[in-house]
């Protein structure tokens, strides 16, 4: 068992609660449009998504097919998009009737739905970008953030990679950040829609002497050229997520095999994947981003076994030195949070060695210690009060520190944050965090500030 596999819990962070025979294999899915699939298993219809369509606040007109989407290309869409930039879907009604006046209604239908969704992908790809890229539904949905695909592209070319194939490229997020590294990039996909968009983002971004985009199944490239592998499969079927790693497009074994004959490759998978499924050459990486866990990366022709938390944007990068799992010792002045990709990645003991700590309670990954440690994994709270899970309790306490503002974190808890906002009443000048957890395996109520 790798270092903190037992370290869990309700919550965000917990992973010691469910049983390794019900814990679901999930790996993580990018910019794949609609019906997007990079293999043809037997009957493969049953794990196709049908079309979608999108319901707009100005019309039902489908979005994401491969006619619309061509109108979008011509001089007239580009226009009507650049005039779309910032409009406000509160009046999208009256702006449709409007535009329609002067262009197609299926164009006004095209644009519009564009407009939206290069609006919601700012957040992903960044306002320029964003403003400049097409997407489908899915593919913002889907996409992996541009800070994450950064990252990657980064590692590549500290290995001194200089082509990449990238199998399952979507919309081309990851082959965008490749090629800005000044990798050269064949990106594959199988779904025409997909490959059409991602043409239109390289193409739009001035990136077409570094990118190829090819469409077809990813089993059948010839990658031997190619300094580099990097595989990303689909997850998603006719009925929503696979959870059957065989079922993938193509199935995991495939995408591991795949990397395995490669002189360097990484496999994107969910933060999820239980650490069982390492392969034992590989190089395991989580990846959050502004606290949020986004990824985890399997590396080949690394460093074998090396397990790595990776914490966006400000790269901090914690390597496991595989230690036990820390001892649990009574509450101290200090609790500890590490971040969301330390704890994925079983590196708890590592935080608790780096602030002289150890744990709250065996399956709760949370760090106590007596004295105050700077460190980039974990969040540093000072403890003002423990006490057993008692709502009345509590509630009178806040009132006494005149609480208006409450932080609520949980791990091993059943309570609903809200519900217990809801039920305190609060009121007054004076902030908190309460921590519902357990300790020593009694429910626990810990009230403080972060540091």
């Amino acid at each position: 068992m790798r270092t903190g596999a037992r370290v869990g819990g309700g919550g965000v962070a917990g992973f010691g609660v469910l049983p390794f025979s019900t814990t679901f294999f999930v790996l993580s899915y990018k910019l794949h449009g609609v019906g997007s699939c990079q293999w043809s298993p037997p009957h493969s219809g049953r794990h196709r998504r049908p079309a979608r369509t999108i319901h707009r606040l100005a019309d039902n007109e489908r979005v994401n097919d491969l006619d619309s989407f061509a109108t979008l290309l011509t001089d007239e869409g580009a226009r009507l998009l650049a005039e779309l930039r910032d409009h406000d879907a509160a009046d999208e009604l009256a702006l449709a009737t409007r535009l329609r006046r002067d262009h197609p209604a299926e164009l006004v239908s095209a644009a519009l739905g564009q407009a939206r969704l290069r609006q919601r992908a700012v957040a992903k790809f960044g306002a320029d970008d964003a403003a400049r890229m097409y997407f489908t539904p899915n593919g913002v949905e889907q996409a992996t953030r541009t800070t994450v695909a950064r990252h990657r592209a980064r590692r590549f070319a500290e290995l001194g990679v200089g082509s990449v194939a990238d199998l399952c490229c979507g919309i081309g997020g990851d082959a965008i950040a490749l090629a800005r590294a000044g990798i050269r990039v064949l990106a594959v996909d199988r779904d025409p829609l997909t490959c059409a968009v991602a043409r239109a983002n390289i193409d739009a971004l001035g990136l077409g002497e570094l990118i190829e985009v090819r469409c077809g199944d990813v089993t059948a490239v010839d990658t031997g050229g190619y300094d580099a592998v990097f595989v990303d499969p689909a997850r998603r079927g006719g009925r929503g997520r696979i959870f059957d790693p065989e079922a993938y497009s193509p199935p995991l074994s495939w995408a591991i095999g795949a990397a395995r004959g490669a002189p360097h490759a990484a496999l994107k998978i969910a933060p999820g994947v239980p650490h069982e499924l390492v392969p034992e050459e590989a190089e395991a990486e989580w990846i959050s981003d502004g606290g949020e866990v986004k990824e985890a990366v399997f590396w080949f022709g690394t460093a074998p076994g090396t397990v790595r938390a990776t914490l966006l944007p400000a790269g901090d990068g914690l390597v496991g030195a595989g230690l036990p799992d820390p001892a649990v010792r009574p509450v101290g002045r200090y609790l500890y949070e590490p971040g969301g990709a330390v704890v994925r990645a079983h590196l708890v003991a590592d935080v608790a060695e780096a602030v002289d700590g150890g744990l709250i309670d065996p399956m709760i990954a949370y760090v106590t210690s007596d004295t105050l440690h700077e460190t980039p994994f974990a969040t540093a709270y000072e403890i003002s009060d423990q006490l057993p899970f008692n709502l009345k309790r509590l509630k009178a306490l806040l009132r006494e520190r005149e609480v208006g503002v409450l932080t609520v974190k949980k791990r091993g808890s059943p309570m609903e944050p809200e519900e217990l906002r809801r039920r305190m009443k609060l009121k007054g000048p004076h902030s908190a965090t309460v921590f519902l957890t357990r300790v020593e395996n009694a429910p626990t109520m810990l009230l403080g500030n972060p540091v």
